[in-house]
C-alpha cells in the first residue's frame, strides 16, 4: 500500500503577527454570556461555520464523539429552562447568607433569551469499545468533545456571538425532553445568540464571585513541589 502520510504534510509556518493577535484576542476577551444575549436569530451559514469550527477540534483516535443538538423552538427552550429552574433553586439552597443572595442576583436568562441552543453530547460508542488512546483513560472522549465546544467559543468570539454554558440540571431530565439515548453523555448546553457587549473581565470576577488566580502560583517544573496544594490550598 502507498503511504501518503509524506504527501499529506505541509508546512508549520508561525502566523502573521495580525494573525497571532486575532487568536490571542479571541481567547483573551471569550466570555460566558449569561443574559446578554439579543433575540435576532443567527444566520445559517453563521452557525454552520460554528458547527464546522467544533468539527475541527482534536479527538483521541480520532473517534469525533460529539453531536450538535440545536434548539431553537420556544417550546423546547422552555422545557429546558423548567429543568434547569428546578435544579437552580436546588443549587442556590446549597449556599448561604451574603454567598446565597450573591448566588440569586446573577441573571441566568440565556435558555429562554438567546435564539439558539445547542446540547452538545458525546457518544462513547461511536468508534468501538477499544479506541487508540482511550485504553488507559475512558473519560478522554469527553475530554475531546469539551474541545469541540473551546473551538466553537472562540469562533463566536470573532463571529462577534455570545456563548453562555448551562450545567445546572439533571442530566436525565434534559435528556428526557430532548429524547437522548441513555449511553449518550450531556457534556455542555449552550446557548449561542448576538452580544452588544460583554463585560471586560469575566463577570464572576467583576461581581466578586473570585478572582483570577495568579498564573505563577499554578505552574510547576519537573514534579509537584513537596507539600504544595496536597489538598487543594
Amino acid at each position: 500500500m502507498h503511504d501518503l502520510s509524506n504527501e499529506a504534510l505541509v508546512r508549520a509556518n508561525a502566523f502573521s503577527d495580525a494573525e497571532k493577535d486575532a487568536v490571542y484576542r479571541a481567547i483573551e476577551t471569550r466570555r460566558d454570556v449569561r443574559d446578554q444575549f439579543l433575540p435576532d436569530p443567527l444566520p445559517d451559514d453563521l452557525v454552520r461555520r460554528l458547527l464546522s469550527a467544533a468539527h475541527a477540534a482534536p479527538s483521541v483516535g480520532f473517534m469525533q464523539p460529539w453531536n450538535f443538538l440545536l434548539i431553537r423552538s420556544r417550546a423546547q427552550r422552555e422545557a429546558i429552562w423548567g429543568a434547569f429552574d428546578k435544579a437552580n433553586h436546588e443549587a442556590a439552597a446549597l449556599f448561604s447568607g451574603e454567598r446565597q443572595q450573591a448566588y440569586r442576583s446573577l441573571k441566568l436568562e440565556g435558555i429562554r433569551k438567546a435564539p439558539l441552543n445547542i446540547c452538545v453530547t458525546c457518544d462513547p460508542d461511536r468508534a468501538g469499545p477499544v479506541v487508540l488512546g482511550r485504553t488507559h483513560n475512558p473519560r478522554m472522549d469527553a475530554y475531546s468533545t469539551v474541545c469541540a465546544i473551546q473551538n466553537l467559543w472562540l469562533a463566536a468570539r470573532a463571529e462577534g456571538v455570545g456563548v453562555g454554558w448551562v450545567s445546572i440540571f439533571h442530566e436525565t431530565e434534559v435528556k428526557a425532553i430532548l429524547g437522548i439515548p441513555e449511553r449518550v453523555e450531556i457534556i455542555g448546553y449552550l446557548c449561542l445568540g448576538f452580544v452588544n457587549e460583554l463585560y471586560a473581565s469575566p463577570e464572576l470576577e467583576v461581581k466578586g464571585w473570585r478572582r483570577r488566580l495568579a498564573l505563577d502560583d499554578l505552574v510547576f517544573e519537573e514534579r509537584w513541589p513537596d507539600g504544595e496544594g496536597r489538598h487543594g490550598g
